[in-house]
């Protein structure tokens, strides 16, 4: 039995069905994600979403979908299924599907009085094409399929309406047609393997409702173009081909293409499979440059969460290769910024005050399994020009204090990753002296004083670095441990924010901790008590001012919601270092059975994957981006470290 297979009854029952997104992506920027009955209900879903533009990561949906229809006797039969004004669904082809199966590509089975039609889709790796096979298994008379695609030709967060100034024209092609409704927008070619009979029949299609995008409180309903239809007869057992790209291909090419694309797939037939095929479509290589999206359908590259989902979306899937690509291009916007000062055009956020420590703690992970000597040698220059960076106070926002402690400036801009703003002012104002910022300065200072050990090139610097650990050390208890066990989530001038949020389990997870295992056990504790759920750490305790569990309403009320009470995944791997470190071994089972909290949620969602957040109370419904980078990371990290401790 397939790990991502759903029935009959699961599949026409669309409350069930439509909240269920799938996604598939080609590691180059360009994505294919709707729902799984083909009902696309949110404006970033597509059949062929491709970056375009040379700056920034900007998404477009060229086409949104294709509309399939089963002709035998004369009857059509439409399998197509959209949502228009009002709530109307139509044309309702999803009553006649029988079942779908994900688990090497997503597979829709068909029936259609005595005809068995599957749909398989698959990405090209690196390209911007998109395969869809068609098989008829089953017909006891003569079956023409068509193909009515609808197009967008719009940047993925925008609509559209209808106009007159798109292009209406229609190139033949090899098998095909080819398409481009605006100027300044890359052609888009439609082929397939058999010939096919394309009808001319130019319509706009109106008031196409997203309910996504309607219960967000954002603009939902948009029109989508179609320029005609391809027709084509089908026989028992055959397949026929659909492909849509921006060049013009050989369809001969097509099978070949098609089956070479499967056997290179990673069947997700587990949870570990679903998690390392979710890492990998976070991927995102630009000629000889590799980075790492924050996430899906509206991720875009940022630094903060590429070096904290750097460790668990590559090496602990074996991916060694991709941490040191993606790295190296971290690296450079890195040490760019410490040279000028100047914000990376590609890679956002190079610029917050707690991006030094974040990259420092990932190349620790670098370390921890492919050995010191090694990542001093690749690391160790970035390593001690990050902490020299701040030691020598050449960065614009962190200031060191006589006792070693860094203080930021956060009321303006957020200075943390809790970084919703609204009206222009953090949400959360964070500032002064941050009890993560401070314990990952600590982590860093005393992994770069270890990985150094032995070089006398850099004997000076060490002593230096330690030195700056053991005051910090020494601070930090007295600043944020509080006496009713946990630690403030922020200290500036006279205040210390009692707010218990999950920022102190970061705190007592990293490898070095200021705390001793007397101080890390007791804010375990309270974390336990109050943060955690089945999906990970709540960003806010349910006893403490202004929570706010659910992630719903207007644009406003998510915002100020969002890092007031949901849950983050990402913070179990950070609460299972903790946990492990405090009880051991005899802590394995204990971690092993939270994690099935995530597995459940393979089959909710966006399956296969985790969503960025989810709300702080039961039933914990899944919120925000439906594939988020640092979640899938630090779940995949927690597995790695539980597989270690097994051994």
């Amino acid at each position: 039995m397939s790990y991502l297979k759903f029935d009959k009854n699961q599949m026409i029952n669309l409350e069930q069905s439509l909240p269920k997104e799938m996604l598939r992506t080609n590691q180059a920027g360009a994505y294919h994600c709707t729902s799984i009955v083909d009902c696309n209900t949110r404006k970033q879903h597509g059949l062929l979403v491709v970056p375009l533009g040379d700056g920034d990561y900007n998404p477009h949906v060229l086409l949104s979908s294709l509309d399939e229809t089963v002709i035998q006797h004369g009857a059509p039969f439409n399998l197509g299924l959209h949502r228009y004004q009002g709530g109307v669904y139509n044309p309702n082809g999803h009553k006649y599907i029988r079942e779908f199966d994900c688990e090497s590509v997503p597979c829709t089975t068909y029936r259609v009085g005595g005809v068995i039609l599957t749909k398989e889709k698959i990405f090209i790796q690196h390209e911007n094409r998109i395969l869809i096979r068609y098989t008829l298994v089953e017909a006891h008379s003569p079956t023409t399929l068509q193909f009515r695609p609808f197009l967008a030709f719009r940047e993925s967060n925008a609509l559209c309406m209808a106009n007159d100034t798109i292009n209406k024209e229609c190139i033949p092609v090899n098998n095909g047609v080819a398409c481009c409704l605006y100027e300044g927008y890359p052609t888009l070619y439609m082929q397939l393997t058999r010939k096919p009979e394309f009808i001319y029949d130019p319509h706009w299609y109106n008031n196409i409702e997203y309910v996504k995008d309607m219960d967000r409180g954002v603009p939902y309903c948009e029109d989508l173009w179609v320029p005609g239809y391809f027709q084509v007869n089908i026989k028992k057992g055959e397949s026929i081909i659909f492909s849509a790209g921006l060049s013009e291909i050989n369809p001969r090419s097509l099978k070949s293409m098609y089956e070479a694309e499967i056997a290179s797939r990673t069947p997700r037939t587990s949870f570990y499979n679903c998690l390392k095929n979710a890492a990998k479509q976070l991927y995102l290589k630009e000629g000889d440059k590799e980075y790492m999206l924050s996430g899906y359908p509206w991720g875009k590259i940022l630094a903060r969460n590429t070096f904290m989902s750097l460790p668990g979306n590559t090496i602990a899937i074996g991916h060694r290769e991709d941490f040191e690509k993606i790295m190296a291009t971290g690296a450079e916007a890195l040490e760019h910024y410490m040279e000028t000062l100047e914000e990376d055009t590609k890679i956002h956020g190079i610029a917050h005050p707690d991006i030094p420590m974040w990259a420092i703690w990932a190349i620790q992970q670098y370390a921890k399994n492919y050995g010191k000597a090694e990542t001093a040698d690749r690391y160790g220059q970035l390593v001690t020009s990050l902490l020299d960076f701040i030691i020598d106070g050449k960065h614009p926002n962190i200031e060191m204090l006589p006792d070693g402690m860094l203080s930021t400036e956060g009321t303006v801009i957020p200075a943390s990753w809790m970084n919703s703003v609204w009206g222009g002012h953090p949400v959360v104002p964070r500032t002064g002296r941050l009890v993560e910022i401070n314990a990952l300065w600590y982590n860093a200072l005393m992994f770069a004083a270890d990985l150094v050990d032995g070089l006398p090139d850099l004997t000076e610097a060490r002593d230096r670095w330690l030195e700056t650990a053991q005051k910090v050390k020494e601070a930090f208890a007295p600043t944020f441990l509080n006496d009713f066990g946990y630690l403030y989530d922020y200290v500036v001038d006279n205040y210390a924010d009692p707010s218990v949020r999950p920022n102190m389990a970061i705190a007592i997870g990293l490898d070095y901790s200021p705390l001793d295992r007397r101080q890390r056990k007791g804010v375990l504790d309270v974390v336990t008590r109050e943060l955690l759920t089945p999906k990970g750490l709540r960003t806010l305790s349910p006893k403490s001012y202004g929570y706010r569990p659910n992630y719903l309403g207007s644009p406003e009320e998510r915002e100020y919601a969002l890092h007031n009470g949901p849950v983050r995944p990402w913070l179990m791997g950070f609460y299972a270092d903790a946990y492990l470190k405090v009880f051991g071994h005899s802590g394995v089972s204990y971690i092993d059975r939270m994690l099935i909290g995530f597995e459940e949620d393979m089959s909710n969602g966006c399956i296969g994957s985790l969503s960025q957040l989810y709300d702080g109370n039961p039933p914990y419904a899944n919120r925000g981006a439906i594939s988020h980078a640092t979640n899938i990371a630090e779940v995949l990290r927690t597995i790695r470290t539980l597989k270690k401790f097994n051994n």
